[in-house]
């Protein structure tokens, strides 16, 4: 049987990388946003610049739901080298599109999918002459093709031409003509709609669609960065580049037009953190962006910074490794690599965003946490939440909020006497003061070294010192777990001795399986974690719990690890759900993962389990 749904399912574009199709798919994805149905958009891409397979996924769900679902409803299949395996993941009873100028044989099809072919090639070389046009405007027919099938409104998408082309009517033009070519020849020619429809709603409210790089980088602004070193790496550069956009808008005086930032491309990762630290050393707001392989090679600058406690930002946007491994792949791959960066023993704090509104709250928060605790801290996003729009809610910002410098000693107070000592503990929290080079011309002044040193700054290898101060570095980590953020936790609508930790972009597909897991019987506590080092909240819900889920995006469950190290926990209780093909987690995957294990576990409501 046909599919038929209204504002909830998938549609898929099968592409090839260069072909001009991203900018038509993402025009079909707003057309969807703009009748007011909730969306949830994911290019997948390849790494080289063009002849490679490329797919666009659009999650239609007026229900709200914004992960990954799995499975395609409609795939619009436009690349003969991948089509085989596109018609291998549409759900049986769903539809594909494809261009027909060419005949195909029955054996290429499967007869449970409804298929519509659409001769797209032909239409455009009969109106247009140009090859590069043709390639192009042959995408915007398809998208008209696809107003007609599902019930764009056609206001819309000539809204959002309009919009795009504003000032180019040359462009303009040809891009509208060719949209209604493609709409009127499938309402000339093919049933429509199909049984996939879209309805006008008012589900999106006031939620903007945004990348995470991009709200990364407004954070930082918002943080009082001023300085940015990096060096270009997929997927993290556009976070830098977002960063400058910014900077030019919100960073340069209007009246004279001079920068107040400094942005600079080194020549290597390693020269970049380097930058970032001295920047930070002399009391600027500095960060880099980068990925994987980046925090690889920054290991040794991020060592000093830990040791020497200088404040400094790392965003990491990660993605498949190891070594280049899939540079345009998602992955959750870096937490050990950023929570224990460098030789010798470490422990570095790590915020875990789970979508763009995190990535601008948590990208402004880490600087006042870089500067509290005058020390490296890691933003973790990945490729998916990185590269990817979002819907998600407005950023919202405290006018009066004031910057958090922590302990800095001024001049005044140097002045009257009062005692300084680097990395002297005055207070039991672990976190000395500090002086900004030049705040007095006698007093307050220092040697920032990378080797042993006493309280006051003064060389020595002497093993009890090398002690005390390893000892207070791990007081201020433990000071750092009432400023992080702090765990999300969602009770199950039964009571139940099973939980299930996740983090960052699984949030989303994690949201979704939870309610369909409740739907079978399946009632899991669950808690998102949003900070490392972690809070005890977590400790207490692995506690109370007999078995706890742990799902990740990598090989060798490393949030699992980390808990386990970090909390003394029996391995035998963290069962791990892992997905690390660099597709971004389904909820199906995440559904079907822990349902089979709970029966085999006899995971039942508390109440039942206590009958038993």
């Amino acid at each position: 049987m046909p599919r038929n749904a209204v504002n909830d399912f998938v549609v898929k574009f099968a592409n090839v990388n260069g072909s001009g199709s991203a900018s038509a798919n993402q025009l079909f994805a707003k057309s969807i946003l703009r009748m007011g149905i909730p969306i949830a958009s994911r290019n997948i891409f390849p790494s080289n610049i063009q002849g490679l397979p490329t797919w666009f996924e659009v999650r239609v769900s007026g229900e709200g739901h914004l992960g990954r679902r799995g499975g395609v409803d409609l795939m619009v299949a436009m690349n003969p080298q991948t089509w085989d395996r596109d018609i291998a993941e549409i759900d049986s009873g769903g539809y594909l599109l494809y261009d027909s100028t060419r005949p195909m044989p029955a054996s290429r099809f499967r007869d449970d999918v409804q298929v519509i072919g659409v001769p797209l090639t032909q239409i455009c070389n009969t109106a247009y002459t140009d090859p590069r046009q043709r390639q192009l405007l042959k995408n915007i027919m398809y998208v008209g093709a696809l107003s007609a099938l599902l019930g764009i409104e056609p206001a819309v998408i000539e809204q959002l031409l309009a919009e795009q082309y504003k000032g180019k009517e040359k462009l303009a033009k040809p891009n509208r003509d060719a949209f209604h070519m493609g709409r009127d020849w499938a309402l000339r020619n093919l049933d429509c709609p199909l049984g996939l429809t879209l309805q006008r709603a008012d589900a999106v409210g006031d939620r903007i669609y945004v990348e995470g790089n991009a709200a990364a980088a407004l954070g930082a602004v918002y943080g009082g960065a001023t300085v940015c070193a990096w060096y270009p790496i997929t997927p993290s550069t556009s976070l830098a580049e977002a960063f400058e956009r910014h900077c030019k808008r919100f960073r340069t005086d209007p009246n004279t037009g001079k920068k107040r930032y400094a942005i600079v491309q080194a020549e290597d990762e390693l020269a970049s953190i380097g930058v970032v630290i001295g920047a930070a050393w002399n009391g600027a707001r500095s960060f880099t962006a980068t990925s994987g392989p980046g925090i690889s090679l920054m290991q040794e600058f991020v060592g000093l910074a830990y040791f020497a406690e200088i404040p400094a930002v790392i965003f990491d946007v990660q993605r498949a490794g190891p070594s280049t491994g899939m540079p345009t792949r998602t992955q959750q791959s870096d937490l050990l690599a950023a929570a224990y960066a460098s030789h010798g023993d470490t422990k570095h704090v790590v915020l875990l965003p789970e979508d763009p509104r995190e990535c601008f709250d948590f990208g402004a928060a880490s600087f006042d946490l870089a500067d509290r605790l005058q020390t490296p801290v890691f933003v973790l996003l990945d490729l998916d939440i990185g590269m990817n729009d979002w819907l998600c809610e407005p950023f919202a910002w405290d006018d009066t909020r004031q910057l958090d410098r922590g302990k800095v000693m001024s001049a005044e107070e140097l002045e009257a006497g009062r005692t300084f000592g680097r990395y002297l503990d005055v207070d039991g929290d672990g976190i000395p003061f500090r002086t900004y080079p030049g705040t007095h011309a006698q007093k307050g002044a220092f040697f920032t070294r990378g080797t042993s040193r006493d309280r006051f700054a003064k060389y020595t290898e002497v093993g009890s010192a090398y002690v005390d101060n390893m000892q207070r570095l791990l007081k201020k980590f433990d000071t750092a777990k009432s400023l992080v953020p702090h765990p999300v936790e969602r009770h199950a609508a039964q009571p139940t001795r099973t939980g299930v930790l996740y983090y960052g972009s699984s949030s989303a597909a994690m949201k979704e399986a939870l309610s369909a897991l409740e739907a079978d019987g399946i009632h899991l506590d669950a808690m998102r974690i949003r900070a490392f080092p972690f809070h005890d909240d977590i400790m207490d819900f692995i506690a109370r719990h007999d078995r706890v889920f742990v799902v990740e995006q990598n090989r060798d469950a490393q949030l699992r690890t980390l808990i386990m190290t970090e909390g003394n926990i029996d391995p035998a209780k963290l069962i791990p759900v892992l997905h690390y093909d660099g597709t971004p987690i389904t909820a199906r995957y995440i559904h079907a993962a822990i349902a089979d294990r709970a029966a085999a576990m006899k995971v039942v409501p508390f109440a039942g389990a206590a009958a038993e």
